[in-house]
């Protein structure tokens, strides 16, 4: 599979998941800069963590008006596989491809720790290869997490089985001690209604390998993979 990686001043995660495609998962990773305008050849995208443009505004605020990002809402739109990551994550909530905002995290610090998350949706093309209720540990790495968004967003998420990851301890209990930005209802990824698009967090580009006693990551890669080998979606142009 191709798989683009959306590459933006002050990315710094574009290479862990270039690695981690390539040399993990064995698929074909392409860099994109983001002043890019085409995804043609893309089977996916991945918008990386780290800080684009600074972080000046608001955490992804400035890269949402990126020349490529047109092209990212385009594939979105016609059913094109999206993750974003942190940073990616963010960028989504900016472009308005997934609901809600990022806040600072509860304590107004930057956060760097292993943290659990449970797998609230297991059928979705980034956890078909996860068991619903499964624990994974990744790392965290940011300062605005915190999730927040409207009671009727909020609802429509959980009716709609849109939250697909929830910050919890090592048993799986989702609580408050569980949480570590003050993310709404424990949110640690969520989804699109059509289930293409995901955005989470956690990095899992960075707990993919069992050189650094970690490869829970690989479960999201390797969704993503089996669901782009059972369902390629069209091409942009």
């Amino acid at each position: 599979m191709n798989i683009g990686i959306i590459v933006f001043p002050g990315s710094n995660c574009d290479r862990d998941c270039a690695h981690v495609l390539s040399e993990v998962m064995e698929q074909t990773a392409h860099f994109i800069w983001h002043q890019e305008r085409s995804l043609k050849g893309m089977d996916a995208i991945i918008l990386p963590g780290g800080f684009s443009y600074g972080d000046y505004l608001r955490t992804g605020a400035i890269a949402r008006f990126s020349p490529i990002m047109d092209a990212v809402v385009e594939f979105a739109e016609r059913g094109g596989m999206v993750l974003g990551i942190c940073n990616g994550f963010q960028m989504l909530l900016e472009l308005g491809i997934l609901p809600g905002a990022m806040l600072r995290n509860r304590d107004l610090s930057f956060i760097c720790e292993d943290r659990y998350i449970r797998v609230e949706n297991a059928d979705t093309p980034f956890t078909n290869h996860c068991e619903p209720g499964q624990v994974l540990k990744l790392p965290i790495a940011h300062a605005e997490g915190n999730y927040y968004t409207n009671p009727v967003t909020l609802s429509a998420l959980q009716a709609n089985a849109q939250i697909v990851f929830r910050f919890c301890d090592r048993e799986g209990k989702v609580t408050s001690q569980a949480n570590p930005n003050g993310s709404l209802d424990n949110i640690a990824g969520i989804r699109n209604a059509a289930g293409n698009v995901l955005g989470l967090m956690p990095h899992p580009e960075r707990g993919a390998e069992h050189l650094l006693n970690n490869e829970d990551g690989v479960y999201i890669f390797r969704s993503m993979i089996a669901a782009l080998e059972k369902h390629k979606t069209p091409q942009p142009v």
